[in-house]
């Protein structure tokens, strides 16, 4: 691995992990201008794919006289496309955390009102449920699939 991916692998998105100060206010402007910082550049980057999907589309796009070569190019696009669905519905969320952060709701439990975290946030910088209750959420979803 070059110096350059170990730096990549070490950073979100380009985005060096934020480092708290002694006494440092929780959510205080410090860490929410690195929290928008974060979240500014994932979305940067799920635009360039975005981007990139449809100028591979167009560029790849072919009529294919074999029936099997066109139902291969047509697969290939509809996993795209159910990918970059993921990734719009992953905008979305980023774009309703920025509002979060402008209005000064981030980093709060939606459920239980207490931190979420800073090293959870890092992970996972649209968390809206602090580790606690997520489980919880998840135990549920789980038990009420099983019916």
């Amino acid at each position: 691995m070059s110096t350059v991916e170990k730096q990549k692998a070490q950073t979100m998105y380009g985005v060096e992990p934020y480092v708290e100060t002694k006494g440092e206010e929780y959510m205080g402007e410090p860490m929410k201008q690195h929290f928008t910082k974060l979240l500014g550049a994932w979305k940067r980057d799920l635009m360039e794919s975005v981007d990139r999907t449809v100028d591979h589309m167009k560029d790849e796009a072919a009529n294919f006289p074999d029936p099997a070569d066109r139902a291969s190019q047509e697969e290939e696009f509809a996993l795209e496309l159910r990918n970059r669905d993921r990734e719009r519905k992953l905008i979305k969320k980023i774009d309703k955390t920025l509002e979060k952060i402008k209005a000064d709701e981030y980093g709060w439990c939606e459920s239980c009102g207490i931190e979420i975290g800073l090293r959870r946030l890092e992970a996972r910088p649209t968390a809206d449920l602090c580790f606690d209750c997520k489980e919880i959420a998840e135990k549920k979803e789980k038990t009420v699939g099983k019916g």
